[in-house]
């Protein structure tokens, strides 16, 4: 293991960004993977490799729209926002999320 930077579980990408879109939107993707790496103390890194993809997928489930717009550096990109039926995802989302990692807490706390 040593110095390796964990590994998200599946799912969990596509969670923190409908989490990081509720908190600041419309954001662009950088700024998606700037909030996430920021929030967990620097220990989550989002590469583009994996966070545009995500996009994608959110997208073509309806669970994020964008608009075009330009970034702070003055390039045209897209910005992500929630849709309703996102909103509707990330709180049964979290709900889960919540009940499964107090399960697997428990577990852990076992002698």
């Amino acid at each position: 293991m040593g110095n390796s930077k964990p590994d998200l579980l599946k799912g969990t990408l596509d969670l923190l960004i409908l989490k990081a879109l509720r908190r600041e939107s419309p954001m662009h993707g950088y700024g998606i993977s700037v909030m996430i790496r920021q929030w967990s103390d620097e220990v989550l890194q989002v590469e583009q490799g994996s966070l545009y993809p995500a996009l994608y997928r959110l997208e073509e489930k309806g669970l994020i729209d964008f608009e075009w717009g330009v970034s702070e550096n003055n390039r045209r990109g897209k910005f992500y926002k929630l849709t309703a039926e996102g909103e509707s995802f990330l709180d049964e989302a979290l709900a889960n999320w919540r009940s499964v990692s107090k399960a697997i807490n428990r577990v852990l706390q076992i002698g």
